[in-house]
């Protein structure tokens, strides 16, 4: 019937999805679209009225990432990573990928971890064409970059879209979830991971 025709198109959609993502197809947020596209239209859900409540639940987590957006965006654009990252570059070699972890790490746990990271990356990027990394250097910083801002930023709902739009979904009041409580329950994954993760880093990655 229609609910076994719903889930097949949602399979199909899935399939997709993951086709895209791991092929690099399009972008991710076209990717994304397409999929919205795709489930609504061969679900029969063609009309606007039937469209706009989904979206409702999503405008206080849309209003926060562009906030957190514009935050990283005005740090990028006033270069005000620079002397951290300099700092950083000036330690000796063994000792930069265990610094680079704690840094985003901090910043990641204030901002989503996914523009945090999007503006080390790059910098560490200039660094490199400038000549001032190797090669391998530039490899570890990278995995160091990568594995800071997605470990320690599970510190606060900040950190994590996942967690944020949990926070500011209708849900949230209905099991009592506030931003204190969430950083409460997450300290005890925050320092275990956090604490692992730079080890890792520090000692294994090199």
């Amino acid at each position: 019937g229609r609910d076994n025709a719903s889930l097949i198109m949602q399979a199909v959609a899935g399939v997709f999805l993951m086709c895209a993502l791991a092929f690099q197809l399009a972008e991710v947020g076209l990717v994304g679209l397409s999929v919205i596209v795709l489930q609504t239209a061969l679900n029969g859900i063609v009309e606007e009225h039937q469209l706009g409540h989904a979206f409702e639940e999503a405008l206080p987590f849309t209003a926060l990432l562009a906030v957190f957006f514009a935050i990283v965006a005005v740090i990028h654009d006033q270069h005000l990573f620079t002397p951290v990252i300099d700092y950083v570059l000036a330690l000796e070699p063994h000792l930069q990928p265990g610094m680079f972890y704690i840094a985003n790490g901090v910043l990641s746990a204030i901002s989503d971890n996914v523009f945090v990271a999007t503006v080390y990356i790059n910098e560490i990027k200039a660094a490199y064409v400038a000549g001032d990394l190797t090669r391998q250097q530039f490899d570890l910083l990278g995995v160091a970059i990568n594995t800071g801002t997605n470990i320690p930023s599970v510190a606060t709902p900040n950190g994590q879209a996942a967690f944020l739009f949990l926070l500011t979904s209708s849900l949230a009041p209905l099991i009592r979830l506030s931003y204190g409580r969430m950083v409460f329950m997450a300290l005890p994954y925050t320092l275990t991971m956090g604490i692992t993760g730079w080890m890792a880093v520090q000692w294994i990655l090199q």
